[in-house]
């Protein structure tokens, strides 16, 4: 079997509240493969949000080992973290996370400027019109929908061409057709970079387009599901 992209081994995530420790999540075992696309279903409050901030590193485990691509994630600092995160990950949220003085283009490739990219505006240009905003690049977010804004942040997170594309709940603020769109483009971008997608949705036709669902209840993994023996 090939090495795991994304391995989890007994994760635990306990987070101090007013009225003490809670335990969100209570030891999630779990491996993704190279390229795989799984989704994360539950309930609100079930942990998905959580384990998925665990995979980015954007969440320490407070027992367990969380290991992307070979390194140890709970055993690296916060510097580490992001230097990790810049080479090898990108994350989709359901808020859009765009600086508003910044046009389209300058969103996409000003973090890749920051990362040494040379060629970051031909990148940034070649990602927005693959998501369709090639007449939109120079509007500025406030100057856009809200479903042309998560383009411009799908064409930031596919700009780095990342080995793994962390997604939560990306279509959470758009309505049907927008989502739809919005879906499509994140899975189109998956195929067309070979990254590995983990996606947090609310929808099961969302989750059911992944490889693999895996649906949690109260902290734990309470079900899994690979949707190419489903559909036999």
């Amino acid at each position: 079997m090939p090495d795991p992209v994304l391995s989890l081994k007994d994760a635990r995530l306990t987070l101090q509240g007013n009225a003490g420790p809670v335990e969100i999540l209570k030891g999630i075992s779990l491996e993704v493969e190279r390229g795989q696309s799984v989704g994360l279903i539950g309930p609100s409050g079930s942990g998905k949000s959580s384990l998925l901030m665990l995979m980015g590193g954007l969440e320490k485990a407070t027992a367990g080992s969380v290991t992307a691509l070979g390194h140890d994630l709970t055993a690296m600092n916060e510097d580490a973290l992001a230097r990790f995160r810049r080479g090898n990950m990108s994350v989709v949220f359901q808020s859009f996370h765009l600086i508003p003085t910044m046009t389209a283009l300058e969103n996409v490739a000003t973090p890749l400027e920051l990362a040494g990219v040379k060629d970051a505006f031909e990148r940034a240009e070649a990602e927005l019109t693959a998501v369709g905003l090639g007449s939109r690049m120079h509007h500025y977010p406030a100057q856009m929908s809200g479903g042309e804004q998560q383009r411009v942040a799908l064409a930031r997170a596919a700009a780095p061409r990342p080995a793994i594309l962390l997604a939560d709940e990306p279509t959470g603020n758009l309505d049907g057709p927008n989502g739809q769109a919005i879906m499509d483009l994140l899975f189109g971008l998956r195929d067309r970079h070979g990254a590995t997608l983990v996606l947090v949705t609310h929808a099961p036709e969302l989750a059911a387009r992944c490889d693999r669902v895996v649906t949690l209840r109260d902290g734990l993994i309470d079900a899994e599901t690979s949707m190419a023996e489903a559909a036999q």
